[in-house]
């Protein structure tokens, strides 16, 4: 079909915002008008031979029954080598308050979605779609391979990214993070959600975070070589590279946020033209990492950082072309950075006899999966699928925009609910962590209240704190059996 103009921002959104009818209604014309505001092609219209159809929306897929026949579904948009894409339609809170109309000559033509969003049975409408798109990718026939991207999108309301690198399709996880993977539907203005998703479009690769770790990887690699070569022509390899061990945990340590911003790179810079004073304020601040507390070096209270790198604080002088190297070092993105740097320092650390004694040599990445996903990952995962199959408990969270948040609690310690036999009067309580979309909960206490015979449910009371609901209270719904 080739492309429209692009579509202004707000006017993009404020068109969709509102939309809450049937999923058929809406799809077709909002995945065009939303390639359209990226500025990608819109999809082509469909061929008589399916082997053609490589943008088409309602792509057929075929699944083979036990009987011997089959059954055709419809992927309801998709790109070959970028993405399966699946539509849901929810509906706005607001709708689900519209009295149904008191004439009977008047015929209620109200068409709602799948789901009211914000509720437990939109998040499991969505969940149930990302499953589909993933059945709908193992559908595809091999010469399609696999898509590096399923995309789950609640037509005006939200566009969920999962990802899979490796184009096995054995791991298609949240992306970028299983904090960020959602997009809302006001947050497509934003410059860097809009080039993400025109990638997903286009060059669905290029946001292979292996690719950019390798990269700065490289970059970081070739100055630590070089200053490391420097040093060990006055210092024994071992020194040297325990030293450079310590430098780059803290610039990691910065990077991620556990130090404060910029306070190492800062103090290398204040340095350049006084490097005399480099060893002594270096090893104050390893010091200070060791025990946890005030650190002058920073004018911060830092962690306790364990395991014992820190131990030893030795800093070895530096020369101003050094000092100047580890800067530049420190200054890179140290997230993207691949962590084989620690086991090549490792092994630099150590000679080659003490090296062969310990059996201490670095395994790459790529090894170390080849071993793990076949034989722990993927038995774990279908573990997980199957478990989370079934009907999830509900849980309510109190808040101050609506009376309650349903929220499907994933993960708690259900045999204490099921195995422990006590009067609707007595309390029981446990200690442990459970996960609520993806917030982690801890010192859960658990209590039961009064019974009422007059419901088909045991209403138990929970009470948590966690990361950004701090001694909230919280209610579970468990089905009688």
């Amino acid at each position: 079909m080739g492309k429209a103009l692009p579509l202004n921002a707000g006017h993009f959104i404020a068109r969709w915002q509102q939309s809450s009818a049937a999923e058929r209604a809406n799809y077709a014309l909002f995945l065009s008008e939303l390639c359209d505001y990226l500025d990608v092609p819109r999809p082509e219209p469909s061929k008589a031979e399916e082997n053609a159809n490589t943008y088409v929306i309602d792509k057929a897929v075929f699944f083979q029954n036990l009987d011997g026949s089959t059954t055709v579904n419809y992927i309801d948009l998709y790109r070959r080598s970028c993405f399966v894409l699946e539509a849901k339609q929810g509906s706005n809170p607001s709708l689900n308050s519209i009295p149904p109309p008191t004439s009977s000559r008047v015929p209620n033509r109200l068409k709602r979605g799948t789901a009211v969003r914000g509720t437990h049975g939109w998040d499991e409408a969505m969940l149930a779609a990302r499953g589909q798109a993933e059945r709908y990718a193992k559908a595809l026939p091999v010469s399609e391979g696999w898509p590096p991207f399923l995309v789950v999108v609640d037509v005006g309301h939200s566009i969920e990214l999962y990802a899979d690198f490796s184009l096995t399709g054995k791991a298609y996880l949240p992306f970028p993070d299983p904090r960020t993977f959602r997009i809302l539907h006001e947050q497509l203005e934003q410059a860097e959600i809009k080039e993400r998703l025109r990638a997903v479009w286009l060059d669905p690769l290029s946001l292979d975070p292996s690719r950019e770790t390798a990269k700065v990887t490289r970059e970081v690699a070739g100055k630590l070589a070089v200053l490391a070569r420097n040093l060990e022509l006055h210092h024994p390899p071992k020194q040297v590279a325990e030293f450079l061990t310590r430098c780059i945990f803290t610039s990691f340590a910065e990077d991620v946020k556990l130090l404060p911003e910029r306070g190492w790179l800062n103090l290398l810079e204040s340095l350049r033209d006084d490097v005399g004073n480099f060893p002594p304020m270096a090893e104050a601040l390893w010091q200070t990492m060791n025990e946890g507390g005030f650190s002058p070096i920073l004018r911060a209270h830092i962690l306790k950082f364990n395991g014992g790198l820190f131990e030893s604080t030795k800093a070895l002088p530096l020369t101003r072309d050094q000092l100047g190297l580890l800067i530049e070092a420190a200054d890179s993105r140290w997230r993207d950075v691949e962590p084989a740097i620690f086991g090549t320092l490792l092994e630099r650390a150590l000679d080659p006899n003490e090296r062969h004694a310990l059996g201490a040599h670095y395994t790459p990445r790529a090894y170390v999966e080849r071993l793990v996903i076949p034989t722990l990952v993927e038995p774990l995962r279908e573990v997980w699928k199957a478990k989370s199959s079934k009907p999830s408990m509900r849980l309510a969270i109190p808040n101050s925009r609506s009376n309650t948040l349903a929220l499907p609690w994933t993960r708690i310690n259900y045999s204490v609910l099921n195995s422990t036999h006590v009067q609707p009067s007595s309390p029981i309580s446990f200690s442990g962590s459970a996960i609520c979309n993806g917030i982690s909960a801890r010192a859960v206490m658990l209590s039961r209240p009064s019974q009422s015979s007059a419901t088909s449910t045991t209403l138990w009371k929970l009470t948590h704190s966690s990361p950004g609901r701090k001694g909230c209270r919280c209610w579970i719904s468990k089905a009688m059996p």
